[in-house]
């Protein structure tokens, strides 16, 4: 129950308050919960950016329709998924499966070999929205652990990948920024923060069958 409280504490904080700063341990937190975040396969195609540094922040700010959480908020998160699916990335993988879980390499080819066979039917556009939509589950995470660390936290699709993959040369690392966040404290001058949540009642919402 002390989740579904936290859940709806939050809400999509539309000002922060600039002079509040997550605590780093909180931030530590945060950062786990991400890490430790569902993906298919295991893979976790992904980087996550902690943007910190207000003149970059400056510059996203543009691309990102002038909305102020970008540079109020006391962290800018960005979620950049991999544009490409490599032998080298389920290899990379295998690796760090055998090492955790101290097995034989070997034993893991079949498994490497069903992925990549899996990786060889998909189109370059396919495996882009595949690895971006992998970026949404580590946000629901993220979401989630603010809401019970009581941070607030607001979910923003409203920019420009072209433009924050330039600005923060993601390119040419095979990157691409696919959906951003801004957490940090809200503002008393955030009207948002006032009004009922609105969500679907249960019975609209699920159906047993």
């Amino acid at each position: 129950m002390e989740f579904i409280e936290s859940l709806n504490w939050r809400y999509a904080t539309k000002k922060f308050d600039p002079s509040k700063k997550i605590k780093q341990e909180d931030l530590e937190t945060i950062k786990e919960a991400v890490r430790l975040s569902a993906s298919s396969y295991g893979l976790q195609l992904y980087k996550v950016l902690v943007i910190e540094n207000p003149e970059i922040r400056e510059k996203l700010k543009p691309a990102s329709w002038g909305q102020s959480q970008i540079t109020d908020a006391s962290q800018l998160i960005v979620f950049c998924n991999y544009t490409d699916v490599t032998d080298e990335h389920i290899d990379d993988y295998l690796q760090l499966k055998a090492e955790t879980q101290d097995l034989e390499l070997e034993g893991l080819k079949d498994y490497g070999s069903m992925m990549k066979g899996s990786m060889a039917g998909y189109t370059d556009s396919q495996k882009n929205q595949w690895t971006a939509k992998q970026t949404y589950i580590a946000l629901g995470n993220l979401l989630a652990v603010c809401s019970i660390l009581r941070i607030d936290a607001c979910p923003m699709e409203g920019f420009d990948p072209v433009k924050y993959n330039e600005i923060l040369g993601l390119t040419e690392n095979g990157l691409n920024a696919s959906v951003i966040a801004t957490i940090g404290y809200r503002s008393e001058e955030d009207k948002t923060q006032f009004l009922k949540k609105v969500r679907k009642p249960a019975e609209a919402l699920f159906e047993a069958i």
